[in-house]
Protein backbone atom coordinates (compact mmCIF):
# COMPACT_ATOMS: atom_id res chain seq x y z
CA UNK A 1 0.00 0.00 0.00
CA UNK A 2 1.34 3.43 -0.97
CA UNK A 3 2.46 5.79 1.80
CA UNK A 4 1.44 8.73 -0.37
CA UNK A 5 -1.49 10.86 0.85
CA UNK A 6 -1.51 13.70 -1.68
CA UNK A 7 -0.37 13.93 -5.29
CA UNK A 8 -0.78 17.08 -7.38
CA UNK A 9 0.16 16.63 -11.04
CA UNK A 10 0.50 19.40 -13.64
CA UNK A 11 -2.19 21.55 -12.06
CA UNK A 12 -3.14 24.78 -13.81
CA UNK A 13 -5.62 27.42 -12.63
CA UNK A 14 -6.75 30.39 -14.71
CA UNK A 15 -9.14 33.25 -14.04
CA UNK A 16 -10.68 34.65 -17.21
CA UNK A 17 -12.28 38.08 -17.49
CA UNK A 18 -13.36 40.15 -20.48
CA UNK A 19 -10.10 42.08 -20.25
CA UNK A 20 -7.53 39.34 -19.68
CA UNK A 21 -6.69 35.80 -18.64
CA UNK A 22 -4.72 35.44 -15.42
CA UNK A 23 -2.80 32.19 -14.96
CA UNK A 24 -2.63 31.78 -11.18
CA UNK A 25 -1.06 28.31 -11.06
CA UNK A 26 1.26 26.96 -13.76
CA UNK A 27 2.07 23.25 -13.92
CA UNK A 28 2.13 22.64 -10.17
CA UNK A 29 3.47 19.26 -9.03
CA UNK A 30 3.51 18.06 -5.44
CA UNK A 31 3.71 14.71 -3.65
CA UNK A 32 3.30 14.41 0.13
CA UNK A 33 3.66 11.16 2.11
CA UNK A 34 1.63 10.18 5.16
CA UNK A 35 2.45 12.07 8.35
CA UNK A 36 4.59 14.79 6.76
CA UNK A 37 4.14 18.51 7.45
CA UNK A 38 4.65 20.92 4.55
CA UNK A 39 4.73 24.72 4.56
CA UNK A 40 3.89 26.70 1.41
CA UNK A 41 5.27 30.22 1.31
CA UNK A 42 4.99 33.03 -1.21
CA UNK A 43 3.98 36.64 -1.65
CA UNK A 44 0.48 38.02 -2.00
CA UNK A 45 -1.10 36.81 -5.23
CA UNK A 46 1.38 33.96 -5.71
CA UNK A 47 -1.39 31.36 -5.69
CA UNK A 48 -0.91 29.84 -2.22
CA UNK A 49 -4.54 29.99 -1.12
CA UNK A 50 -5.74 29.02 -4.60
CA UNK A 51 -3.64 25.85 -4.43
CA UNK A 52 -4.97 25.04 -0.97
CA UNK A 53 -8.55 25.60 -2.13
CA UNK A 54 -8.05 23.20 -5.05
CA UNK A 55 -6.55 20.53 -2.79
CA UNK A 56 -9.46 21.10 -0.40
CA UNK A 57 -12.10 20.71 -3.09
CA UNK A 58 -13.28 24.32 -2.62
CA UNK A 59 -12.17 25.20 -6.16
CA UNK A 60 -11.42 23.23 -9.30
CA UNK A 61 -8.30 23.28 -11.43
CA UNK A 62 -8.47 23.94 -15.17
CA UNK A 63 -5.95 21.21 -15.95
CA UNK A 64 -4.12 18.50 -14.06
CA UNK A 65 -4.96 15.94 -11.39
CA UNK A 66 -5.30 16.14 -7.62
CA UNK A 67 -5.31 12.74 -5.91
CA UNK A 68 -5.86 12.01 -2.21
CA UNK A 69 -5.10 8.43 -1.16
CA UNK A 70 -5.03 7.52 -4.84
CA UNK A 71 -8.49 8.92 -5.67
CA UNK A 72 -8.74 11.79 -8.17
CA UNK A 73 -10.84 14.50 -6.49
CA UNK A 74 -10.82 16.74 -9.57
CA UNK A 75 -13.53 14.58 -11.19
CA UNK A 76 -15.87 14.36 -8.18
CA UNK A 77 -19.41 15.73 -8.21
CA UNK A 78 -20.31 18.58 -5.86
CA UNK A 79 -21.97 16.12 -3.47
CA UNK A 80 -18.96 13.82 -3.53
CA UNK A 81 -16.68 16.80 -2.92
CA UNK A 82 -18.79 17.76 0.10
CA UNK A 83 -18.41 14.23 1.48
CA UNK A 84 -14.66 14.36 0.77
CA UNK A 85 -14.28 17.61 2.71
CA UNK A 86 -16.36 16.33 5.61
CA UNK A 87 -14.71 12.94 6.01
CA UNK A 88 -11.16 13.32 4.76
CA UNK A 89 -10.09 16.92 5.42
CA UNK A 90 -9.58 19.20 8.38
CA UNK A 91 -9.57 22.94 7.66
CA UNK A 92 -8.03 25.77 9.68
CA UNK A 93 -8.39 29.33 8.39
CA UNK A 94 -6.98 32.71 9.43
CA UNK A 95 -10.32 33.47 11.08
CA UNK A 96 -11.56 30.74 13.41
CA UNK A 97 -15.18 30.58 12.13
CA UNK A 98 -16.47 29.24 15.43
CA UNK A 99 -20.25 29.24 15.95
CA UNK A 100 -20.87 32.03 18.46
CA UNK A 101 -23.91 30.42 20.11
CA UNK A 102 -22.13 27.14 20.89
CA UNK A 103 -19.52 26.28 23.50
CA UNK A 104 -15.95 25.25 22.73
CA UNK A 105 -16.89 21.60 23.25
CA UNK A 106 -19.93 21.87 20.97
CA UNK A 107 -17.97 23.69 18.27
CA UNK A 108 -15.47 20.82 18.12
CA UNK A 109 -17.98 17.97 18.27
CA UNK A 110 -20.54 19.31 15.75
CA UNK A 111 -18.57 18.38 12.56
CA UNK A 112 -18.18 14.81 13.82
CA UNK A 113 -21.86 14.58 14.74
CA UNK A 114 -22.89 15.91 11.32
CA UNK A 115 -20.59 13.37 9.64
CA UNK A 116 -22.46 10.54 11.38
CA UNK A 117 -20.56 9.92 14.60
CA UNK A 118 -22.74 9.10 17.61
CA UNK A 119 -23.22 12.11 19.88
CA UNK A 120 -21.60 10.51 22.92
CA UNK A 121 -18.56 9.45 20.90
CA UNK A 122 -18.30 12.88 19.23
CA UNK A 123 -18.42 14.64 22.60
CA UNK A 124 -15.75 12.37 24.05
CA UNK A 125 -13.43 12.86 21.06
CA UNK A 126 -13.97 16.63 21.22
CA UNK A 127 -13.13 16.59 24.93
CA UNK A 128 -9.90 14.64 24.32
CA UNK A 129 -8.82 17.01 21.56
CA UNK A 130 -9.54 20.12 23.63
CA UNK A 131 -7.43 18.63 26.40
CA UNK A 132 -4.67 18.09 23.83
CA UNK A 133 -4.67 21.79 22.92
CA UNK A 134 -4.64 22.72 26.63
CA UNK A 135 -8.21 23.98 26.84
CA UNK A 136 -9.77 21.45 29.22
CA UNK A 137 -10.79 24.36 31.46
CA UNK A 138 -12.61 26.13 28.61
CA UNK A 139 -14.99 23.39 27.46
CA UNK A 140 -18.16 25.30 28.36
CA UNK A 141 -16.94 28.75 27.31
CA UNK A 142 -18.42 30.52 24.29
CA UNK A 143 -16.18 32.10 21.61
CA UNK A 144 -16.86 35.59 22.95
CA UNK A 145 -15.38 34.50 26.29
CA UNK A 146 -12.12 33.31 24.74
CA UNK A 147 -8.96 34.98 23.48
CA UNK A 148 -7.90 34.91 19.83
CA UNK A 149 -5.29 32.28 20.55
CA UNK A 150 -7.77 30.10 22.40
CA UNK A 151 -10.22 30.33 19.50
CA UNK A 152 -7.54 29.18 17.05
CA UNK A 153 -6.60 26.30 19.34
CA UNK A 154 -10.26 25.25 19.27
CA UNK A 155 -10.08 25.46 15.47
CA UNK A 156 -7.09 23.08 15.55
CA UNK A 157 -9.06 20.61 17.68
CA UNK A 158 -12.06 20.91 15.37
CA UNK A 159 -9.90 20.18 12.31
CA UNK A 160 -8.86 16.87 13.90
CA UNK A 161 -12.24 15.68 15.16
CA UNK A 162 -13.18 13.66 12.07
CA UNK A 163 -9.81 11.91 11.98
CA UNK A 164 -8.96 13.42 8.56
CA UNK A 165 -6.34 12.18 6.11
CA UNK A 166 -5.14 15.71 5.47
CA UNK A 167 -5.16 18.99 7.44
CA UNK A 168 -5.13 22.24 5.44
CA UNK A 169 -4.22 25.43 7.30
CA UNK A 170 -4.43 28.78 5.50
CA UNK A 171 -2.51 31.47 7.42
CA UNK A 172 -3.68 29.89 10.71
CA UNK A 173 -1.77 32.42 12.84
CA UNK A 174 -2.23 35.47 10.63
CA UNK A 175 -4.45 37.34 13.12
CA UNK A 176 -2.33 36.64 16.21
CA UNK A 177 0.54 38.43 17.93
CA UNK A 178 4.01 36.90 17.66
CA UNK A 179 3.93 35.05 20.99
CA UNK A 180 0.43 33.61 20.54
CA UNK A 181 1.21 32.77 16.92
CA UNK A 182 4.13 30.62 18.04
CA UNK A 183 2.02 28.88 20.71
CA UNK A 184 -0.74 28.03 18.23
CA UNK A 185 1.74 26.91 15.56
CA UNK A 186 3.55 24.61 18.01
CA UNK A 187 0.24 23.04 18.98
CA UNK A 188 -0.81 22.63 15.34
CA UNK A 189 2.40 20.86 14.34
CA UNK A 190 2.59 18.76 17.50
CA UNK A 191 -1.03 17.65 17.18
CA UNK A 192 -0.51 16.70 13.53
CA UNK A 193 2.53 14.68 14.55
CA UNK A 194 0.81 13.08 17.54
CA UNK A 195 -2.16 11.93 15.47
CA UNK A 196 0.08 11.10 12.47
CA UNK A 197 -1.67 13.52 10.11
CA UNK A 198 -0.40 15.02 6.89
CA UNK A 199 -0.37 18.80 7.25
CA UNK A 200 -0.13 21.62 4.71
CA UNK A 201 0.34 25.12 6.12
CA UNK A 202 0.12 28.21 3.94
CA UNK A 203 1.98 31.02 5.68
CA UNK A 204 3.96 34.20 5.08
CA UNK A 205 5.76 33.74 8.41
CA UNK A 206 9.18 32.11 8.04
CA UNK A 207 9.25 31.06 11.70
CA UNK A 208 5.97 29.19 11.28
CA UNK A 209 7.17 27.60 8.02
CA UNK A 210 10.43 26.48 9.63
CA UNK A 211 8.51 24.13 11.94
CA UNK A 212 7.47 22.00 8.94
CA UNK A 213 9.38 19.01 7.60
CA UNK A 214 9.81 20.79 4.27
CA UNK A 215 9.04 24.16 2.67
CA UNK A 216 7.78 24.91 -0.82
CA UNK A 217 8.09 28.46 -2.16
CA UNK A 218 5.42 29.54 -4.65
CA UNK A 219 6.22 32.47 -6.92
CA UNK A 220 4.32 33.64 -9.98
CA UNK A 221 2.18 30.51 -9.90
CA UNK A 222 4.95 27.96 -9.82
CA UNK A 223 7.33 26.37 -7.30
CA UNK A 224 10.62 28.21 -7.63
CA UNK A 225 12.39 26.66 -4.66
CA UNK A 226 11.93 23.50 -2.61
CA UNK A 227 13.99 22.73 0.46
CA UNK A 228 13.94 20.85 3.74
CA UNK A 229 13.62 22.96 6.87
Amino acid sequence: MSNEVLRVEHVVKRYISSAETLVILKDINLCIPHGVSVAVMGGSGSGKSTLLNIIGGLDRCDAGVVSVNGADISVLSEKALSDYRSKHLGFIFQFHYLLKDFTALENVMIPAYIAGMKKKEALERARVLLEDVQLSDRLQHFPSQLSGGERQRIAVARALVNNPDLILADEPTGNLDAYTSNVVAELLYSEAERWKKTLIVVTHDEKIAAKAHCIYRLEAGTFSEIYTA
